[in-house]
């Protein structure tokens, strides 16, 4: 393997002033060292917010000034630490730079390296030997950016989907308001420290679930060796290796996905690491460590949330709330009563809780602000506050029915009570199919015409015994007449 001139010169530079200093500065080294360790004890004393909910798992006391696990998938918290608080991020940036180079590029794409992106950083920072007017594809920039850590990588992508690295820091403080981020803000695409630039945990977390959710940046992220080979638009052949020592073997864990080191003197160790075990997709954020404790608090995290929680479907325990249609409107394709009813809960839905806590134990929340298209509303659960998952409530579609009647339908008479607005004649409303139940009908018209038969020979029974009674008192009337008259002619002697 070739070293390229400005790489050698590079390293020695840093040689040299780390042996400098080492000798002439030990004793400045030594206090710094001390002074480190008691920050980071003071640290491990700060209080952990998630600890404060009755009934939830204690979570460990690690050394970070902030940190998060979160469920990639839902969002759910299962540990938080100074969440909200603005550090500095350090490479964790490039968690975003890579998440929006996928989201914009094509990975056969060849990116170049231009001036200023190869010498707009420290010669001596995280890089992957790149020189002016080089370059690779995409994909292998990705790898740059995840495996090395190399920041010309990080700033040549930027170029190549914004055209400059300013536009491209741009769009990713766009892209993070989008995601609902309220802690950050980025100056650059690497995390080279600028006062400016920092983030939060939860920050972190909402887009590293964005990243992880993309199996090939998973891939990418959690390779622990990648070699660059040569090409004729660059001719070097030299492997990078991932620092990430979960990823690289180092500390072994299993169901690792991915994840991302960072490193200044003011961000401190900081690192976001994603594992996935049991249903959940956890997203473990660790800011303003030591090192090697990055990597010991994140495994114990993981620990902490794999081995303390679980996945319920919701629709599969669901009981509170009868989601059926009043029975006349239904969708299938059967028009004797075989039929689906018109809302569901989705099916894909779950909530994350503790192990010791039930299904009824959590606290729902209806909510119609949420209605879209098929969507009627939402159900959001909490326990103790705490949001633990959320489920939609849908209009079912069919449209195999044999026995049909369209109609333009985006809510019906169901069993929840809903605050209904005029509808707004210029809103797409949804074309959702739906039939008359039959069954349902006719057994209402049997019952309706039971009733009348039943009142019907209810009254002709008065009327007859009415009608009777008064024949009765006329027969007796004529009796008593005729009784009358005999007795009168009895007194006459004839």
């Amino acid at each position: 393997m070739f070293l390229k001139t400005k790489q050698c010169a590079g390293a020695l530079l840093a040689l040299s002033i780390l042996f400098g200093g080492f000798f002439s500065n030990t004793l400045v080294v030594n206090a710094t060292l001390e002074e480190l360790e008691e920050e980071a004890a003071a640290r491990k004393a700060l209080p952990i917010q998630s600890n404060e909910i009755d009934n939830w798992p204690t979570g460990p006391q690690i050394g970070s000034q902030a940190a998060i696990l979160m469920d990639a998938n839902t969002g759910v918290i299962l540990y938080s630490k100074n969440i909200h608080e603005r550090l500095y991020p350090a490479s964790t940036t490039k968690i975003m730079t890579a998440l929006l180079a996928m989201e914009n590029g094509n990975l056969d794409d060849m990116v170049e390296f231009s001036h200023d992106a190869v010498f707009n950083v420290p010669a001596d920072g995280s890089n992957m030997g790149m020189d002016e007017g080089e370059s690779i594809t995409l994909e292998e920039c990705l790898y740059g950016i995840m495996v090395a850590s190399a920041n010309e990588a990080a700033n040549a992508a930027g170029e190549y989907v914004s055209g400059s690295i300013d536009d491209f820091v741009a769009l990713m403080n766009k892209r993070a308001a989008e995601m609902g981020c309220t802690d950050t803000h980025f100056t650059n695409t690497n995390g080279l420290h600028d006062p400016e630039h920092y983030t939060s945990a939860y920050d972190l977390a909402l887009v590293s679930s964005y990243f992880f959710r993309n199996e090939m940046l998973c891939k990418i992220s959690n390779t622990a060796r990648y070699h660059f080979e040569p090409t004729p638009t660059q001719p070097d052949d030299f492997y990078k290796k991932n620092k990430h020592q979960l990823i690289n073997g180092e500390i072994p864990y299993d169901g690792i996905l991915g994840g991302k080191t960072g490193y200044t003197d003011d961000s401190r160790q900081t690192l976001v690491t994603c594992a996935e075990q049991n249903g959940m997709r956890l997203v473990c954020v660790v800011l303003k460590e030591e090192s090697p404790a990055q990597f010991t608090d994140t495994a114990e995290l993981f620990d902490y949330g794999f081995q303390n929680f679980h996945v319920l479907n919701i629709s599969e325990n669901e009981e509170r709330y009868s989601i059926e249609s009043t029975g006349f409107l239904q969708i299938g394709n059967d028009v004797f009563g075989s039929s689906k009813p018109i809302l569901s809960i989705d099916t894909d839905s779950y909530v994350i809780i503790p192990n010791t806590v039930d299904f009824q134990d959590l606290d729902p929340e209806i909510d119609y602000s949420l209605a879209d298209e098929n969507r009627v509303a939402g159900i959001e659960y909490t326990y103790h506050g705490m949001y633990v998952g959320s489920a939609s409530l849908n209009l079912a579609t069919d449209n195999t029915s044999t026995y049909e009647f369209d109609a333009n339908m985006t809510s019906t008479d169901v069993s929840v009570e809903k605050n209904t607005e005029p509808a707004d004649p210029d809103t797409e409303q949804s074309q959702d199919t739906i039939f008359i139940n039959i069954k349902n009908v006719l057994i209402c018209i049997l019952v309706l015409a039971a009733v009348l038969i039943a009142i019907f020979m209810v009254h002709a029974l008065i009327a007859n015994g009415q009608t009777a009674k008064r024949r009765n008192n006329r027969v007796k009337r004529r009796q008593r007449r005729r009784s009358s008259v005999r007795t009168d002619f009895d007194d006459f002697d004839f």
